[in-house]
């Protein structure tokens, strides 16, 4: 099976099978997807929307978040991973936000890169999911299962966002990075992938090479 037919399999199984899907965080406001994005690397989203509540609540906008001192804000974030830098972004983020952008979330990847503690996976997830840009964020998991899939030789991030966005139509890619993540969050986990329940093993390059010893670790 070439590259082009594992493709075509996969997005449509996924186009059948999961018509809806969004994002796992909580929020209500671009400013507040922004927040919760950047809190959730390398960090869990379960963790991130029981911090979220009570910072939203205290600093529901950019220019609330900008006046806040490092002090105020950490309590509220010091339960996720790496609290200390998040925090002194998300004030400077905030600070930029309201300096640069009049207090409004930027809609391109480019604009939103110039934001302190924004890289380009977070840029992807806002612009994708606010704007319905088509782009596709890449994380752990949608780097892992694009490889374990076959959908990407790629040895690095932007490797492998580069090779999704060639190969998947421009108006299935917000959605992807969805399809991608869940898949990898709750089926081909990074330890004991569920291969004998997944339901795209027929076109999984990684399966049909290890199929024997992957199914006897599910």
């Amino acid at each position: 099976m070439n590259r082009k037919e594992r493709y075509y399999h996969i997005i449509n199984w996924f186009r059948e099978n999961r018509p809806e899907v969004e994002s796992e965080l909580h929020f209500e406001s671009p400013f507040q997807l922004l927040v919760a994005t950047m809190l959730s690397a390398q960090c869990t989203d379960k963790r991130v929307n029981m911090v979220t509540p009570a910072l939203f609540e205290a600093y529901p906008t950019p220019e609330k978040l900008a006046e806040a001192s490092f002090d105020e804000v950490f309590p509220y974030v010091k339960s996720v991973s790496y609290p200390n830098s998040k925090c002194k972004h998300l004030i400077a983020a905030a600070q930029k936000l309201v300096a640069d952008f009049g207090g409004e979330v930027p809609s391109s990847v480019e604009a939103l890169m110039t934001l302190p503690g924004v890289g380009r996976k977070t840029a992807n997830v806002v612009t994708s999911i606010v704007w319905d840009e088509p782009v596709i964020a890449v994380d752990t998991h949608v780097f892992r299962v694009s490889r374990r899939l076959g959908l990407s030789d790629g040895k690095t991030v932007e490797a492998v966002e580069r090779d999704l966005e060639r190969n998947i139509a421009a108006e299935h890619r917000p959605t992807a990075h969805h399809w991608l993540i869940l898949h990898g969050r709750y089926t081909c986990t990074a330890r004991s992938p569920k291969c004998v329940a997944c339901d795209l093993a027929p076109w999984c390059r990684e399966f049909a090479e290890k199929g024997a010893s992957l199914a006897g670790k599910s």
